[in-house]
């Protein structure tokens, strides 16, 4: 307690884990939508939907259309909007549960594990941190969509999970080595772009 206020370590966080369980247990038989989801997540919305959508970008097949769905709340957390929303095109369009309860089972192992050493701690301003993870995920997102070489996609999509688990859990430990590994990675492949833009560039003998 510090002045009479529970510490950041005191904070109680319900773990991603425990809660993505309980969506599994309370997910319709057949068919969900993005507005279920979204209802049935409320303050998590923002980190829960972009942990969800990490892990099905970290899958091949799927891996574009979930970079590009990432794009949409990445955006709105940047520019500050205090819930997602998608086009109710896509909100309201069925999707097979039998997806939604892979990634959950696929995720929840492997967030019992991660979730041993993740844990409230060194809070940030609230809405600086939105905003910056807002940044880091969409520019991610852009790098996952576009970089070209097979399972050029895992590694983006593992830093994105794990930026939005920290964001969730609010870990300031966590979230500020992630997003250090993120922009570093943003910065190695521009690096790598303007390399092979100036070589790229052939001077004619005249």
């Amino acid at each position: 307690m510090v002045n009479g206020k529970p510490a950041a370590d005191d904070v109680k966080i319900t773990p991603a884990s425990v809660i993505l369980l309980e969506l599994h247990e309370r997910a319709p038989g057949d068919n969900f939508t993005l507005n279920w989801l979204m209802g049935s997540l409320q303050e998590y919305s923002f980190g829960l939907i972009m942990l969800l959508l990490a892990f099905g970008a970290a899958a091949p097949g799927i891996c574009m259309v979930a970079g590009l769905l990432l794009m949409i709340p990445a955006i709105q957390m940047a520019i500050g909007r205090p819930s997602p929303a998608f086009p109710n095109w896509i909100s309201a369009r069925p999707l097979q549960t039998k997806h939604l309860r892979a990634v959950v089972e696929r995720a929840v192992p492997i967030l019992k594990h991660v979730e041993k050493v993740v844990r409230p701690r060194w809070p940030t301003p609230p809405q600086t941190t939105k905003r910056i993870v807002g940044v880091c995920i969409a520019l991610l997102c852009v790098r996952l969509v576009l970089a070209p070489l097979p399972l050029s996609n895992v590694l983006p999509a593992i830093v994105i999970a794990l930026i939005s688990l920290a964001y969730l859990e609010e870990d300031g430990l966590v979230l500020s080595a992630a997003l250090l590994a993120g922009f570093v990675m943003l910065g190695f492949d521009a690096s790598l772009v303007w390399h092979f833009a100036q070589n790229a560039q052939i001077k004619l003998p005249f």
